[in-house]
């Protein structure tokens, strides 16, 4: 039986300050934030989901605020890059968003015939902005400060360093019915369910490269999509197979999880696209409360104690 992953669910990165976190993302990305929750393994910290209008899979942005941790050092056995797609002709608005909010970003590039612009967050973490007309399963979110044309329609692709290219595109190919799509300045680009946007992940081999370092401003995690449980076990048994170390499914609540290190050492996620971000908050208040799931409720005063106020941005351009 084929095995396959449908593209990006989400990200998760390391964020410092969630204040400062929360003030990019939606104050400056216009992004909405659908869920402010806790790390299930760690609930003294937040954990925030930032996505379009009814958090799609696939725009996705989420991240653990570790303000203590030392800054992420890049290198191989890591995600060095997330980009977001925008609709064609954005990147302009963005360039002059970015100077006014003295967001650092960099020249627009051109990669694989796509114009690519890279910036920073407040933390380090690396991102780019790719102009795509691919469509998306995207829905605007009309309170953003960005206008809906120029809004953010979800992760276009993931990069990846690698000390050996061959055993990452084995599992790539065979197992996450990924395909070869083309090569360019040293990265290999691979494609799955037609590798459209969303549907990409390039992968560089540096052989000489130290092995990177999670730390704030980096990675965490890059979750795959998958239809529902059953695909996801099935792709599991895949993975066992080929000699790797999944995790048990775990129960996240509004998706389901089996999380496991590809080859090179990115830790990577399999998560179902259901139940979604509804199951606990109606759409139009996604957000606004602190949510645990079920079996974290009885300690709700003690972690509540434990997390900083956070406020929603005031001033939104």
């Amino acid at each position: 039986m084929k095995t396959s992953v449908h593209g990006l669910h989400h990200v998760t990165a390391i964020a410092g300050d969630a204040q400062e976190n929360l003030d990019f993302y939606v104050g400056i990305m216009g992004m909405r934030l659908v869920k402010k929750s806790v790390n299930q393994d760690a609930p003294d910290t937040y954990h925030l989901f930032f996505a379009d209008a009814v958090g799609n899979p696939g725009t996705d942005l989420t991240f653990f605020p570790w303000p203590a941790m030392p800054p992420a050092k890049l290198g191989i056995g890591f995600t060095v890059e997330v980009p977001f797609a925008v609709t064609r002709g954005s990147l302009a608005y963005w360039q002059e968003r970015f100077a006014q909010t003295k967001v650092a970003f960099e020249k627009i590039e051109t990669r694989f015939e796509e114009k690519v612009l890279p910036f920073k967050d407040p933390h380090g973490l690396q991102l780019a902005l790719v102009e795509t007309d691919d469509a998306r399963q995207f829905v605007p979110w009309e309170a953003s400060p960005v206008p809906s044309a120029h809004q953010l329609r979800g992760m276009h692709a993931v990069r990846l360093w690698e000390r050996a290219l061959q055993p990452t595109e084995m599992l790539l190919t065979q197992i996450m019915g990924f395909s070869h799509i083309g090569t360019e300045a040293g990265w290999h680009r691979y494609g799955v369910d037609g590798g459209a946007s969303g549907k990409i992940v390039e992968v560089k081999e540096l052989p000489q490269e130290r092995r990177g370092q999670w730390g704030t401003g980096g990675v965490h995690h890059v979750a795959w999509r998958v239809k529902d449980s059953a695909e996801e076990m099935t792709l599991r048994n895949a993975i066992v197979q080929a000699g790797l170390w999944p995790s048990e499914q775990i129960d996240r609540f509004w998706f389901k999880s089996v999380y496991f290190k590809e080859p090179g050492g990115v830790l990577f996620e399999l998560a179902t696209d259901g139940p979604g971000f509804e199951r606990d908050e109606k759409l139009a208040q996604l957000g606004e409360q602190l949510i645990l799931p079920p079996w974290l409720e009885p300690q709700r005063q003690s972690i509540e104690a434990a997390l900083p106020p956070l406020e929603m941005p005031r001033t939104q351009m």
